[in-house]
């Protein structure tokens, strides 16, 4: 798996969906990759305590990675105070 080649992928999507996070006032960045082919994202803004977040990131960012990049396990969150 070239975890480069991929969050090149992950980037693109979630720029994608920037501008509709940005007008609700919220945003997403992009953690890492694990080996297992989970993409880690941290929910910033509006979007870390939005009861809509759960259905951005599977429906929303999850459907678009694993389009681009079908070696994507899943995309999860991760806490404001996680580091990867």
């Amino acid at each position: 798996m070239d975890k480069q080649s991929i969050e090149v992928k992950v980037l693109g999507a979630m720029e994608q969906l920037r501008p509709f996070l940005h007008a609700d006032g919220g945003d997403m960045e992009f953690v890492e990759i694990k080996d297992d082919g989970t993409v880690l994202v941290r929910l910033l803004g509006a979007c870390s305590d939005c009861s809509m977040s759960l259905m951005t990131l599977k429906a929303g960012l999850e459907e678009a990675v694993k389009k681009v990049a079908p070696e994507v396990k899943a995309v999860i969150a991760v806490d404001q105070s996680t580091t990867a």
